[in-house]
């Protein structure tokens, strides 16, 4: 005998059937499982999300409710805050559970709190599950309870736990949802007051993720993933980013991959996954950095640099956003970002580094558009990112050691080729005046560097300096 009749389970950041810790233990506890996703009501403009994000979310709903159809299922969408919605449909179909995967962001926590007091005031059980994490903040921490201001320890503690196995997929979530339990239409952007913005999105979908993982896994881009990280042009890093944040793969079943691969290969082959393994773990430390303070998505994490100067040139800001500072490895990387909605890693540092360091644009201008801008914005990773590159942040760059845009070019991009796929402008200039200043201009439309280097990073130094001597 199954404890409920009917249950909700609530969907947000776990778009799948496969190894779905709430759905799962929905479907084992009751005879009929209700899936239910809640729509945001905001229009045209949001701080933290934007068209491409947005478009990408579509395509996975739309992914989800075929998979839900396919086992006889159907997704019930809604719009408004969820817990007013959710407060609906528990008294429309009278269940008697809410199932959910816990949100790491301190915003669905919030939300979280919010429904359980519903829960708890209409007499329904509240049951929330370890999802989107292989470990949770808490469960990281120093002997005394304290939290992890530093990755390598933090590291050392995360790699020796033991990793929770991946679950099966869902087969069946019991009786069809009924006729008389209405759903909101499948959205699209116009649900948002939003106009298509041209990049070249990923298939959407848990399909084209699984598929995407598989051959991630299963490709040499991961034995040699440690070697080629770092090189943007091609395809050497995971693409899984977007699939984690939207949760069309689960973080399990992706680490339980890794490490039967790596139980196939040579021992110099596994340090690619090794290295591939802390960047997860990387993903939870800014998770848990977050979690244990929360104010670092409105102030430096380090109190030394609380009184920077900076400036906010909304010529300089546009130029970065448009990727036209006339630095070509900083542009390729913007215009990347632009063309679709996503950056090779080193790039982020690379055009972070830039904006606050060059630039002197405050990192929270940076940190918001690329929360605009990409489809795997996760607020953690990119909060923590950001705060790196400008050197404010946990286990941060130490702010005077600020990178030369010129030989990271000439570092990660030798031939020119990542700079020439990205700014066509450029593909006709020899490479060795690709990473140097630039005296003449490039190209006819592309213009001379808006700065020079060497003047800002000076002017850096004293700010910081400054800034550590007001505190």
């Amino acid at each position: 005998m199954k404890k409920y009749k009917t249950s909700l389970h609530w969907f947000r950041r776990d778009l799948r059937l496969v190894d779905n810790a709430g759905l799962w233990n929905a479907q084992q506890m009751s005879e009929q499982v209700v899936p239910v996703y809640v729509l945001s009501d905001w229009k045209k403009k949001h701080d933290w999300t934007g068209p491409n994000r947005q478009a990408f979310l579509c395509g996975n709903l739309q992914s989800l409710a075929k998979n839900l159809e396919a086992i006889g299922s159907r997704l019930v969408l809604r719009c408004g805050s969820a817990e007013r919605e959710l407060e609906k449909l528990l008294k429309e179909t009278k269940a008697e559970a809410l199932f959910v995967n816990r949100d790491p962001d301190p915003f669905g926590k919030e939300v979280e709190g919010k429904v359980k007091e519903v829960c708890e005031r209409m007499g329904v059980a509240f049951h929330s599950f370890k999802d989107a994490v292989l470990h949770e903040a808490d469960e990281v921490v120093k002997g005394d309870g304290s939290a992890y201001r530093v990755y390598t320890p933090y590291s050392k503690v995360w790699l020796g736990l033991a990793k929770p196995e991946p679950l099966p997929r869902v087969k069946s979530l019991g009786n069809a949802v009924g006729d008389n339990v209405k759903s909101e239409a499948l959205p699209t952007l116009a649900h948002w007051g939003l106009e298509e913005s041209g990049a070249e999105l990923p298939e959407a979908g848990e399909r084209a993720a699984r598929e995407r993982m598989k051959n991630f896994v299963g490709s040499r881009r991961l034995p040699e993933y440690a070697e080629k990280r770092n090189v943007p042009f091609g395809m050497h890093s995971s693409g899984l980013s977007p699939d984690l944040r939207y949760g069309l793969i689960g973080i399990r079943e992706l680490y339980a991959r890794c490490r039967k691969k790596a139980e196939e290969m040579s021992t110099g082959e596994r340090k690619g996954v090794e290295t591939y393994v802390k960047e997860l773990g990387w993903r939870e430390f800014y998770m848990a950095v977050l979690h244990f303070w929360p104010e670092v998505l409105e102030t430096d994490f380090n109190p030394e640099f609380r009184n920077v100067r900076w400036d906010s040139d909304e010529a300089l800001f546009e130029a970065w956003k448009a990727g036209m500072t006339g630095f070509p490895m900083v542009d390729a990387g913007m215009r990347q970002l632009l063309a679709t909605g996503w950056m090779h890693n080193r790039l982020r540092m690379i055009v972070a580094m830039f904006l606050t360091k060059d630039l002197h644009c405050h990192w929270r201008l940076g940190e918001s558009f690329f929360m605009q801008q990409l489809i795997d914005g996760e607020i953690a990773s990119n909060n923590g990112g950001w705060q790196w590159s400008a050197g404010t942040g946990a286990d941060a760059a130490p702010y005077f050691r600020i990178q030369n845009p010129w030989l990271q070019g000439k570092r990660f991009d030798p031939d020119g080729m990542y700079i020439k796929k990205w700014i066509p402008e450029l593909k006709d200039v020899p490479v060795e005046r690709l990473h140097e200043p630039a005296k003449l201009r490039l190209a006819k439309d592309y213009p001379l560097p808006i700065v020079d280097h060497h003047a800002e990073r000076d002017k850096t130094l004293e700010r910081f300096k400054q800034g550590k001597e007001k505190r």
